[in-house]
């Protein structure tokens, strides 16, 4: 039987690779499924074969490129992990736009999104100085005062640094947002048990746990079922539901646990 591998130009499994390269960056930072299959069959058009398909869906991507006088090209790739990273999602868009327009080659375009998928825009300490500021903030909103905003934002650090220790052990999402959550619940109770008494609670607690709360994952799900996707959609509001029984788990957990350690005897 004849081989024919060798019909495979060279230029098309890069191109191929650089459109599943671009896709991967674009379903990991948070885009839509309608969004990342649009970018994947825009690149794969450059090869002017008689077919070219993408499916993607939330845990993986399926690319197909064939022609009958040429041997096919399938890659599947799955994607495990997740994130919120709108800037990746611009980049990507860039590198698309250029590399469709003509003003850059395939070669390149694989270059810089390799490039993509590693940069890292904040530094850890950086986001956990956010999420200080978030916290302190929607304290303020909520109609805390001085003392409310100061327990707000050592809560928020304290539960930054949770969560970034639990990520740095690899634990899954589920665990990190419940120990991020305890970790606030426990801060806050501390300082109103022992601190400040006057200390509304629930205005701090509801103020630091609003950085955890999944709101840009719901959104996309919205995004992606109004488009038809329906099984991407579910999938991400499963996954948003997921998220937000962490954060009231591992609240809840904290308050349960600070109760009984204190047989009872807390301030409300």
């Amino acid at each position: 039987m004849e081989d024919r591998r060798s019909d495979i130009p060279m230029n098309d499994k890069l191109l191929v690779e650089t459109a599943v390269l671009a896709g991967e960056i674009m379903l990991v930072s948070g885009a839509e499924i309608y969004r990342v299959e649009d970018t994947i069959n825009h690149i794969l058009r450059k090869a002017n074969r008689q077919i070219s398909e993408a499916i993607v869906l939330s845990t993986g991507i399926f690319v197909t490129l064939n022609d009958p006088e040429l041997e096919p090209i399938t890659v599947i790739r799955r994607v495990s992990d997740r994130s919120t990273n709108l800037n990746k999602v611009y980049l990507v868009n860039n590198v698309s736009r250029q590399l469709c327009s003509g003003t850059m080659t395939v070669e390149a375009a694989y270059e810089e999104l390799q490039s993509v998928r590693t940069v890292q825009q904040y530094r850890p300490w950086l986001k956990n100085i956010g999420v200080v500021c978030v916290s302190l903030f929607f304290a303020l909103l909520l109609g805390g005062g001085s003392v409310e905003c100061l327990a707000a934002a050592f809560a928020g650090g304290v539960s930054a640094g949770v969560i970034w220790i639990s990520g740095k052990i690899r634990l899954n999402v589920f665990c990190q947002t419940s120990l991020g959550a305890f970790a606030i619940a426990v801060a806050v109770l501390m300082m109103k048990q022992w601190l400040f008494l006057d200390l509304n609670r629930d205005i701090v607690i509801i103020g630091c746990i609003m950085p955890l709360v999944p709101g840009v994952i719901f959104t996309t799900a919205i995004r992606d079922t109004l488009n038809g996707d329906y099984a991407a959609g579910l999938a991400r509001i499963m996954e948003a539901v997921v998220v937000a029984l962490a954060v009231a788990a591992g609240v809840g957990m904290g308050i349960a646990l600070f109760n009984q350690v204190l047989g009872g005897a807390v301030i409300w």
